[in-house]
Parts: structure tokens; sequence; C-alpha cells
């Protein structure tokens, strides 16, 4: 909605908005472009309009929905996964997300089911095999070893420790 004010507001012409992106008619001029990038910023948005930024965005946006949103395990591999999702080869889109992020799709996603498990574990309504389940761990070690590899702390001891933070998912 804020999107489609701002768009409103300046006079742009749009086929369709959908989260997180918005389809523009014809070339706008820098001039707008640059009010439009002024705009969103003020509502703590961005303007990308270059295809490799929107790319990256399509795959964080695609993890996080898979851990975060979904309830049922993934049936096929994460990449043809994403492949599917996003309809760019994989190779493709894993180079690309190596080159701009500085890590590999593989430990993007490693580290926001750890973010969640942390956050599972700050909430304290789920116990450590609910939380395996949820996040389609094949087994309680398994979550632990992953946690202890990335965390260097056992779930266990994080859930001790009150004063530790979870890191926010833009800073990922």
């Amino acid at each position: 909605m804020v999107v489609k004010s701002e768009l409103d507001k300046l006079g742009i012409q749009y086929t369709s908005i959908e989260l997180g992106e918005a389809e523009i008619n014809g070339e706008i001029a820098e001039v707008t472009k640059a009010n439009l990038d002024t705009a969103l910023q003020k509502q703590g948005l961005e303007l990308m309009d270059d295809r490799k930024s929107m790319l990256i965005e399509k795959i964080k946006t695609v993890i996080i929905e898979l851990i975060h949103y979904s309830d049922y395990p993934l049936k096929i591999n994460l990449s043809d996964y994403l492949t599917s999702k996003i309809n760019y080869d994989y190779t493709y889109l894993a180079n690309l997300f190596s080159e701009v992020q500085g890590i590999t799709i593989e430990h993007f996603f490693i580290f926001h089911k750890i973010e969640r498990v942390k956050e599972l574990l700050v909430y304290d309504e789920l116990n450590l095999k609910e939380i395996a389940y949820k996040l389609h761990y094949s087994s309680v070690a398994h979550l632990s070893n992953q946690f202890k590899k990335v965390t260097g702390l056992t779930p266990s001891h994080f859930k001790q420790l009150k004063h530790k933070r979870r890191i926010s998912l833009e800073n990922l």
C-alpha cells in the first residue's frame, strides 16, 4: 500500500504491484526516480532497479518464507526449490548470491534457520524436540550440532543466556 501510494503521488504509471515488486509502465525520469527513492526510504523501503539486486532479494525472500512460514518439510532440494520459485538456473543464482553477499545460499539458509531456532528458544513455548520438528531437522542431535557449529553454544546454554540477543534479519 505504501508503494502504491508513493507511485500515485508521483504520477508514476504501473501495471502491477505485488509484495516487494512493482512493474512500471515505460521509463521514468531520473528526477522522478530519485524522488521515489527518497519517499520509499522515508517509509523504510528501498528502491532497487537492477536485476541482480532484485534476484538476490527474491532469493532471500523465498528462503525466509520457507523457514518462517512453511509448516511442511521441503520435499525437494533447496536448489530445486529456488529454481522452481525464481525461474533461474540454480548455478547462476548460487554464483550471483555468493558474489554479492559473500556467503553461499546454503550458509544463508542455515544462518536463518539458526536465527529462527534462537527466536523459538527465547519465546520458550516449544521444547527442542518440537523446534527440531517445526524446522524440519532430521533429529534434535542434528539441530544441536548445527546450532553449536554456528553459534558456538549448545541450544540449552543459549537459552540460559537471557542477555544474548538475536541478530536481526536485516543484518544477516
